[in-house]
């Protein structure tokens, strides 16, 4: 069982936020048609930003183990407690301090100081080759 490189994470992490923030311009732009025609309350793009990327890992995480930068780069979320040869998934609380932690601006600043990012560190997790 191999952790991931660096520069893998940063494939996943752009990757990701590419296609999390198509999903929330995607869903900003439906909010403000509605907000136009129907009176409903505007709000920031921020909400749209961050409401779907807790969404995009939450979910595919909690049911594939994987976000699609990780099935491109051929890896997968484990918990930290895996052994070789043998994953183990992480629960679904794992899962939500993973995604929830992730909206902290400077969560991968702090892997020269733990090692790991902010949100592996925090939830018991690590992500490794497939």
């Amino acid at each position: 069982m191999n952790k991931v490189g660096d520069g893998t994470r940063v494939l996943h992490f752009l990757v990701d936020t590419l296609l999390f923030w198509i999903l929330a311009v995607l869903l900003y732009k439906w909010w403000n048609f509605h907000v136009l025609y129907w009176g409903y309350m505007h709000l920031n793009f921020g909400w749209f930003f961050f409401g779907s990327q807790f969404i995009y890992y939450f979910i595919l995480e909690l049911l594939f183990a994987k976000t699609p930068a990780k099935w491109l780069t051929a890896s997968r979320v484990v918990s930290a407690k895996s052994e070789p040869g043998k994953f183990i998934k992480p629960s679904l609380v794992q899962i939500c301090i993973r995604s929830l932690s992730r909206l902290i601006i400077i969560d991968p600043f702090f892997i020269p100081f733990l090692g790991t990012t902010l949100h592996d560190y925090l939830s018991g997790t690590m992500v490794v080759e497939s």
